[in-house]
């Protein structure tokens, strides 16, 4: 039997071969809409902290000629359970989406959206100035709004004397 390439270890996963990587990539969709997604972590990972699955947020990131601008979909997530810690190199979102249940588990056909606690961490292609930035919902999309640093600002500085 022919040993897979490490391509296809890749696309398809074959022999176990990320069982020792903390974070496998899976990836999903055909063409265009083919994206990279981190695998979910193991039960046995150490730096899981809990039994409760843990979601990851979707983003989009991109930047405008002054700005970072991060886009999330946000629907069902109440405002003020959504936690943004923010460095001048990193942004994380974490919050929880409630699940209302109107009926018993085995009344379900089909059970696709994501409930519970989701978190996501982006390292920043820039420095942002931590002390601008702003997030705002409208509608179920989460925008936040990171000033770049403009790093090529210059001032003169006047000297006095005493």
């Amino acid at each position: 039997m022919k040993k897979p390439s490490f391509f296809s270890k890749l696309t398809v996963g074959g022999d176990d071969y990320f069982d020792d990587a903390a974070h496998p990539i899976a990836l999903e969709g055909e063409g265009s809409e083919r994206h990279m997604h981190m695998a979910p972590r193991r039960s046995d990972d150490a730096a899981s902290s809990s039994d409760e699955p843990h979601g990851e947020l979707a983003v989009d990131v991109y930047q405008t000629p002054d700005a970072i601008v991060v886009k999330a979909l946000v629907a069902g997530v109440q405002p003020t359970s959504i936690d943004i810690s923010l460095t001048r190199e990193m942004l994380t979102v974490t919050g929880t989406r409630e699940d209302e249940r109107e009926v018993e588990e085995d009344n379900y056909f089909q059970r696709e959206l994501y409930w519970g606690s989701f978190s996501r961490t982006i390292l920043l292609p820039e420095e942002v100035d931590v002390e601008l930035a702003e997030a705002s919902e409208k509608h179920g999309i989460l925008m936040i709004r990171l000033p770049k640093i403009n790093k090529k600002k210059q001032t003169k500085l006047k000297v006095r004397s005493r």
